[in-house]
């Protein structure tokens, strides 16, 4: 087949937007352009590699193994561009840093100061709802770098861990629990919890704390997004166990309070994380080492107001 690399992203831009004008867009090129590539591609191919439904589009089963095969080609071009300018040693280009939602209340600012230091380098943050996405980002070479809690195990990966990660029970104000202090597992007998969603770091997290104390929680919704989680604790649906990270507004306004719950705050960390068979990028290798130097002290100053709410262990 006589497929061009430009033809192989404006296919796999298609596919991600589901739509011709919204990937245009992306690409900074018409709608009848990206149309005369998709059709080249599908001639070289043979098949149709889209189902057309108005203004939307989607993969056929064939567009599917498609879009796997080029994305491994995109993955491993650009790792042959890494390579190049590691010889070259400079500090310029694309990096593509993948993350869990939960790191997107921090790394935008890490980058933001990141950026200060090596203006050369254009970032895209690709923001995943939970871990299990993120891991099939790494599987197929979408992202440089990853900023995630438990590394995978499903693959051979570097980690190395650059901060704390607190987790901790919250409630809404004025919760009965509060009143104990520093209450024992055992008084969250029939509270209601909204939880995170299976395969999300957190979720993994707090069936390990409730393993280790022996303790069934009644659950009685699951979310994939930690805001609907914060706003449905505010309005007395629930209990709910989050992130340090997410909660730094709301505790500070007292919609939200920390429960000191024996144990807690159950204390995790956050990694960076590679293919071990990727060849960083300057660009990347300068991103890492940003973060292991820096993230620690980041997070400290935006923890450490929030965690004197949690009384000390007795």
């Amino acid at each position: 087949m006589n497929i061009t690399f430009r033809q192989l992203r404006v296919f796999v831009e298609v596919a991600q937007q589901a739509s011709m004008a919204r990937a245009a867009a992306r690409l900074h090129l018409t709608p009848p352009a990206v149309s005369m590539q998709i059709k080249a591609v599908e001639t070289q191919v043979g098949l149709a590699l889209f189902e057309r439904h108005r203004r939307q589009v989607s993969l056929t089963t064939a567009g599917e193994y498609f879009l796997v095969q080029a994305q491994r080609l995109l993955a491993n071009l650009k790792q042959a561009d890494d390579a190049m300018a590691r010889f070259k040693r400079l500090e310029h280009g694309l990096l593509t840093i993948g993350i869990v939602s939960t790191a997107n209340y921090f790394v935008p600012q890490l980058l933001a100061r990141f950026h200060e230091g090596h203006p050369g380098i254009d970032v895209r943050l690709r923001v995943v709802g939970n871990r299990e996405q993120l891991v099939a980002l790494m599987e197929t070479g979408e992202v440089d770098l990853s900023v995630m809690g438990r590394p995978p195990k499903e693959m051979a990966t570097r980690a190395e861990a650059f901060a704390t990660h607190p987790l901790v029970f919250v409630g809404p104000p004025g919760h009965p629990l509060l009143k104990i202090g520093r209450p024992p597992v055992a008084a969250l007998e029939g509270y209601a919890f909204i939880m995170r969603e299976q395969g999300s770091g957190t979720r993994a997290a707090i069936e390990a704390f409730f393993a280790e104390h022996r303790f069934e929680p009644r659950i009685t919704m699951e979310m994939s997004s930690n805001e609907t989680i914060k706003q449905a604790v505010m309005a007395g649906m629930g209990l709910s166990f989050l992130s340090l990270h997410t909660i730094g507004l709301e505790v500070r306004n007292d919609l939200l309070q920390v429960l000191g719950v024996e144990g807690t705050p159950v204390m995790r960390m956050w990694n960076v994380v590679h293919l071990q068979s990727k060849l960083l990028s300057p660009a990347a290798e300068a991103f890492r080492y940003f973060i292991i130097e820096r993230g620690e002290a980041h997070l400290m100053a935006h923890d450490a107001p929030l965690l004197q709410r949690v009384a000390p262990e007795a």
